[in-house]
Protein backbone atom coordinates (compact mmCIF):
# COMPACT_ATOMS: atom_id res chain seq x y z
CA UNK A 1 0.00 0.00 0.00
CA UNK A 2 2.59 2.12 1.08
CA UNK A 3 4.83 1.51 -2.68
CA UNK A 4 1.41 2.26 -4.41
CA UNK A 5 0.91 5.73 -2.17
CA UNK A 6 4.23 6.54 -3.06
CA UNK A 7 4.43 5.72 -6.96
CA UNK A 8 0.94 8.04 -6.61
CA UNK A 9 2.28 11.20 -5.42
CA UNK A 10 5.31 10.69 -7.90
CA UNK A 11 3.08 10.58 -10.97
CA UNK A 12 1.14 13.53 -9.34
CA UNK A 13 4.17 15.34 -8.74
CA UNK A 14 5.42 14.82 -12.27
CA UNK A 15 2.06 15.53 -13.76
CA UNK A 16 1.53 18.59 -12.11
CA UNK A 17 5.39 19.47 -13.03
CA UNK A 18 4.48 18.57 -16.71
CA UNK A 19 1.29 21.15 -17.31
CA UNK A 20 1.99 24.04 -19.68
CA UNK A 21 2.59 27.52 -18.72
CA UNK A 22 0.27 30.24 -19.37
CA UNK A 23 2.12 33.28 -20.16
CA UNK A 24 1.36 36.91 -21.49
CA UNK A 25 3.87 38.59 -23.56
CA UNK A 26 4.22 42.26 -24.68
CA UNK A 27 6.00 42.83 -27.44
CA UNK A 28 7.40 46.16 -29.29
CA UNK A 29 9.28 46.08 -32.56
CA UNK A 30 10.90 48.91 -34.74
CA UNK A 31 8.96 47.99 -37.15
CA UNK A 32 7.44 44.16 -37.55
CA UNK A 33 7.83 40.89 -35.73
CA UNK A 34 6.83 37.54 -35.96
CA UNK A 35 6.93 34.89 -33.12
CA UNK A 36 7.44 31.45 -32.84
CA UNK A 37 7.37 29.52 -29.17
CA UNK A 38 9.09 25.77 -29.19
CA UNK A 39 9.59 26.25 -33.23
CA UNK A 40 5.46 26.82 -33.29
CA UNK A 41 4.39 30.60 -34.87
CA UNK A 42 2.29 32.38 -31.69
CA UNK A 43 1.71 35.90 -33.19
CA UNK A 44 2.85 38.10 -36.14
CA UNK A 45 2.48 41.84 -35.65
CA UNK A 46 -0.94 43.13 -36.54
CA UNK A 47 -0.11 46.09 -38.51
CA UNK A 48 1.94 45.73 -41.86
CA UNK A 49 5.64 46.20 -42.33
CA UNK A 50 4.39 48.77 -45.72
CA UNK A 51 2.34 51.17 -43.30
CA UNK A 52 3.63 54.29 -42.68
CA UNK A 53 4.85 54.77 -39.22
CA UNK A 54 3.96 51.14 -38.82
CA UNK A 55 5.18 51.02 -34.60
CA UNK A 56 2.34 49.26 -32.10
CA UNK A 57 3.07 46.94 -29.40
CA UNK A 58 1.32 43.62 -29.12
CA UNK A 59 0.25 41.58 -26.27
CA UNK A 60 -0.78 37.95 -26.48
CA UNK A 61 -1.42 35.09 -24.18
CA UNK A 62 0.06 31.55 -24.90
CA UNK A 63 0.35 28.48 -23.12
CA UNK A 64 3.68 26.79 -23.43
CA UNK A 65 5.64 23.58 -21.82
CA UNK A 66 9.13 24.48 -19.87
CA UNK A 67 12.03 24.85 -21.20
CA UNK A 68 10.72 27.14 -23.74
CA UNK A 69 12.26 28.38 -26.32
CA UNK A 70 11.27 31.88 -27.81
CA UNK A 71 12.50 33.11 -31.48
CA UNK A 72 11.02 36.16 -33.07
CA UNK A 73 11.72 37.89 -36.80
CA UNK A 74 12.35 41.32 -36.47
CA UNK A 75 12.31 43.48 -39.20
CA UNK A 76 13.17 47.56 -39.97
CA UNK A 77 11.34 48.78 -42.17
CA UNK A 78 12.83 49.36 -46.02
CA UNK A 79 11.79 50.10 -49.43
CA UNK A 80 13.94 47.67 -50.74
CA UNK A 81 17.52 45.98 -50.31
CA UNK A 82 18.90 48.95 -50.54
CA UNK A 83 18.27 49.79 -46.62
CA UNK A 84 16.49 52.71 -47.45
CA UNK A 85 12.88 54.54 -47.04
CA UNK A 86 11.24 57.18 -48.93
CA UNK A 87 13.41 56.99 -51.64
CA UNK A 88 13.17 59.31 -54.22
CA UNK A 89 11.82 62.16 -51.56
CA UNK A 90 13.10 65.11 -49.41
CA UNK A 91 13.14 62.40 -46.72
CA UNK A 92 15.14 59.62 -48.36
CA UNK A 93 17.07 58.01 -45.39
CA UNK A 94 18.25 55.12 -43.87
CA UNK A 95 15.53 54.00 -40.87
CA UNK A 96 16.61 52.45 -37.43
CA UNK A 97 15.28 49.57 -36.05
CA UNK A 98 14.56 48.39 -32.00
CA UNK A 99 12.81 46.10 -30.25
CA UNK A 100 11.76 44.92 -26.24
CA UNK A 101 9.57 42.14 -24.96
CA UNK A 102 8.53 40.76 -21.75
CA UNK A 103 6.70 37.67 -20.90
CA UNK A 104 4.87 37.15 -17.51
CA UNK A 105 2.95 34.19 -15.90
CA UNK A 106 0.06 34.92 -16.66
CA UNK A 107 -1.64 33.43 -13.39
CA UNK A 108 0.64 35.13 -10.86
CA UNK A 109 1.85 37.80 -12.41
CA UNK A 110 5.67 36.82 -12.08
CA UNK A 111 8.20 37.63 -14.36
CA UNK A 112 9.17 35.00 -16.75
CA UNK A 113 11.89 36.34 -19.12
CA UNK A 114 12.61 39.70 -21.02
CA UNK A 115 15.05 40.63 -23.83
CA UNK A 116 18.35 41.54 -22.98
CA UNK A 117 21.65 40.50 -23.79
CA UNK A 118 21.27 36.75 -22.86
CA UNK A 119 19.73 36.83 -26.18
CA UNK A 120 21.32 35.71 -29.49
CA UNK A 121 20.71 37.76 -32.43
CA UNK A 122 21.74 36.75 -36.46
CA UNK A 123 21.55 39.70 -38.65
CA UNK A 124 20.00 38.38 -42.03
CA UNK A 125 19.74 41.26 -43.67
CA UNK A 126 22.28 44.70 -43.94
CA UNK A 127 21.89 47.68 -45.93
CA UNK A 128 23.45 49.97 -47.53
CA UNK A 129 27.06 49.07 -47.15
CA UNK A 130 27.83 52.17 -47.04
CA UNK A 131 25.62 55.00 -45.07
CA UNK A 132 26.60 57.39 -48.39
CA UNK A 133 23.56 55.42 -50.13
CA UNK A 134 21.25 57.67 -48.77
CA UNK A 135 22.61 60.63 -50.38
CA UNK A 136 22.86 59.09 -53.76
CA UNK A 137 19.98 60.72 -56.35
CA UNK A 138 18.80 57.67 -57.80
CA UNK A 139 19.68 54.59 -55.58
CA UNK A 140 19.95 51.35 -56.78
CA UNK A 141 20.17 48.32 -54.57
CA UNK A 142 23.23 46.27 -54.97
CA UNK A 143 25.15 48.79 -56.50
CA UNK A 144 27.65 50.76 -55.09
CA UNK A 145 27.37 52.77 -51.74
CA UNK A 146 23.86 50.94 -51.70
CA UNK A 147 24.90 47.28 -52.27
CA UNK A 148 23.72 44.96 -49.09
CA UNK A 149 24.68 41.61 -47.41
CA UNK A 150 21.93 39.22 -46.99
CA UNK A 151 22.70 35.94 -44.88
CA UNK A 152 20.36 33.08 -45.42
CA UNK A 153 17.84 32.16 -43.05
CA UNK A 154 18.80 28.56 -41.31
CA UNK A 155 16.64 25.98 -41.76
CA UNK A 156 14.84 24.86 -38.06
CA UNK A 157 16.24 28.20 -36.41
CA UNK A 158 12.92 29.07 -34.51
CA UNK A 159 13.33 24.30 -33.27
CA UNK A 160 14.13 24.17 -29.27
CA UNK A 161 17.10 21.85 -30.46
CA UNK A 162 18.19 24.78 -33.27
CA UNK A 163 22.20 25.57 -32.29
CA UNK A 164 22.67 29.08 -31.96
CA UNK A 165 25.89 29.16 -30.09
CA UNK A 166 27.96 30.86 -32.43
CA UNK A 167 25.65 33.72 -32.90
CA UNK A 168 26.02 37.13 -31.63
CA UNK A 169 24.41 37.84 -28.08
CA UNK A 170 21.93 40.76 -28.92
CA UNK A 171 23.35 44.37 -27.70
CA UNK A 172 21.71 46.08 -25.13
CA UNK A 173 20.29 49.75 -26.64
CA UNK A 174 18.74 52.61 -24.31
CA UNK A 175 15.31 54.75 -25.34
CA UNK A 176 17.40 57.23 -26.29
CA UNK A 177 19.20 55.42 -28.72
CA UNK A 178 16.39 54.20 -30.10
CA UNK A 179 13.92 56.47 -30.22
CA UNK A 180 10.86 54.36 -29.61
CA UNK A 181 7.54 55.42 -31.02
CA UNK A 182 3.79 54.53 -30.31
CA UNK A 183 2.94 51.93 -28.96
CA UNK A 184 5.51 51.39 -26.59
CA UNK A 185 4.27 53.68 -24.04
CA UNK A 186 1.05 51.42 -23.57
CA UNK A 187 3.41 49.16 -21.67
CA UNK A 188 4.42 48.99 -18.11
CA UNK A 189 7.59 47.28 -18.84
CA UNK A 190 9.39 45.86 -16.68
CA UNK A 191 13.36 47.12 -15.49
CA UNK A 192 14.22 43.53 -16.71
CA UNK A 193 13.48 44.09 -20.21
CA UNK A 194 15.38 45.78 -22.59
CA UNK A 195 15.69 47.78 -25.67
CA UNK A 196 17.92 45.34 -27.63
CA UNK A 197 19.32 44.96 -31.28
CA UNK A 198 22.41 44.03 -33.18
CA UNK A 199 25.40 46.77 -32.90
CA UNK A 200 23.91 48.71 -35.39
CA UNK A 201 20.47 50.31 -35.26
CA UNK A 202 20.74 51.84 -38.69
CA UNK A 203 22.09 49.68 -41.22
CA UNK A 204 21.03 46.18 -40.26
CA UNK A 205 17.25 45.45 -40.89
CA UNK A 206 16.28 42.30 -40.44
CA UNK A 207 17.42 39.96 -37.27
CA UNK A 208 16.82 36.59 -36.27
CA UNK A 209 16.67 36.12 -32.13
CA UNK A 210 16.72 33.48 -29.57
CA UNK A 211 15.64 33.62 -25.82
CA UNK A 212 15.24 29.80 -23.93
CA UNK A 213 13.61 30.07 -20.87
CA UNK A 214 14.27 27.42 -18.43
CA UNK A 215 11.73 28.16 -15.55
Amino acid sequence: MRALLTAALILTATTALAEPKSVTADIWVDNWFEMYVNGEKVIEDSVPITTERSFNAETTTFSSDLPMTIAIMAKDFKENDSGLEYIGTNRQQMGDGGMIAQFHDAATGALVAATDSSMRCLVVQHAPVDRACAKESNPVAGEGACAFVETEIPANWTAPDFDDSDWPAAVEHTAGEVGPKDGYDKITWDDAAKLVWSDDLVLDNTLLCRLVVTE
